[in-house]
């Protein structure tokens, strides 16, 4: 049996009414159209749920059980209807980002922070990974990576200036095995290398000369999906490592670490917060993007 929700709503507002006219004013539809929904109900149902009289209506047995049963329910989907209606302009609910591990600046804190301090009824639930995936087929509302590797059919806003990635050693690992002139040199050196799960190629070192870009396919001693380790290592004197300036910013003004092969380490674009093109995007994603949009955030 099929029923129609709708004339189950239409219903359950005549049982409460117990009136055709009433209903229909409460509906803003006509007299005419509250009695036909009730008789296809009756007829689709095969027993008679209102007794009409000239100036009333009576439920009848099957009427009262039928209004009990599904009365409440109505009820709750008609709340449900205004409780999702009334996100349309409100900023609140979970706002959810899949967001690479090297995004430095993003990741820092304070972006976040002043966020969550503005829209307090939003909540941040924020993944860190460095994974390739559908961030619609896996429901997030946003990502952050790098522009190189975001779709083309998405909409990328930057979240970054300039990025470059450097090769960098502590100096205790200078002082004992020197530095190469030419990344080509990288093969005969002990490097810290990087890939984002087992199973999978360390990821290959790249570089650009004569506007011509490379990649170096070092032979990792150590190798991790781990940033914060492989530059504990470096630190340690363990080898060369590679990855992202901003990240190893810190140890580079503080000495821990030296930074090499920079002729080879031309700037590309940065990060960028990426989402599907959508005619009306949910207002916390719009809050969002205002938010790191902002000249500060630049």
């Amino acid at each position: 049996m099929n029923i129609d929700l709708n004339a189950l709503s239409i219903f359950c507002m005549v049982a409460e009414e117990r009136n055709f006219r009433a209903a229909a004013d409460r509906l803003g539809v006509t007299r005419s159209a509250v009695s036909q929904t009730i008789r296809k109900l009756e007829e689709t149902m095969g027993i008679a749920l209102v007794q009409r009289t000239t100036r009333s209506v009576s439920l009848t047995e099957a009427g009262q059980q039928l209004y009990a049963d599904v009365s409440p329910s109505i009820g709750n989907l008609v709340q449900a209807t205004l409780a999702a209606s009334s996100l349309s302009g409100a900023v609140r609910g979970q706002l959810r980002l899949a967001v690479s591990s090297i995004a430095e600046r993003f990741l820092s804190g304070p972006l976040l922070a002043s966020f969550a301090e503005a829209h307090p009824q939003v909540q941040l639930d924020i993944v860190v990974t460095d994974d390739e995936f559908d961030i619609v087929a896996e429901q997030y509302d946003a990502g952050v990576r790098l522009g190189e590797l975001i779709a083309q059919d998405m909409i990328a806003v930057p979240v970054s200036g300039e990025q470059r990635q450097l090769a960098v050693c502590s100096p205790a690992y200078r002082d004992r095995h020197g530095l190469p002139s030419h990344p080509a040199e990288l093969i005969g050196h002990k490097c810290i290398g990087w890939r984002p799960r087992p199973g999978v190629a360390p990821y290959r070192w790249e570089f650009a000369e004569n506007d011509r870009e490379f990649a170096v396919a070092v032979q990792p001693e150590f190798t991790t999906n781990d940033m914060q380790l492989m530059t504990k290592l470096a630190c340690a004197g363990a080898g060369i490592t590679f990855g992202m300036e901003e990240t190893f910013r810190p140890y580079l003004e503080s000495g821990q670490l030296i930074s090499m092969l920079e002729d080879y380490s031309p700037p590309f674009a940065g990060f960028y917060l990426y989402y599907p093109s959508r005619r009306n995007l949910a207002p916390k994603l719009r809050a969002f993007i205002d938010h790191v949009r902002l000249p500060r955030r630049a």
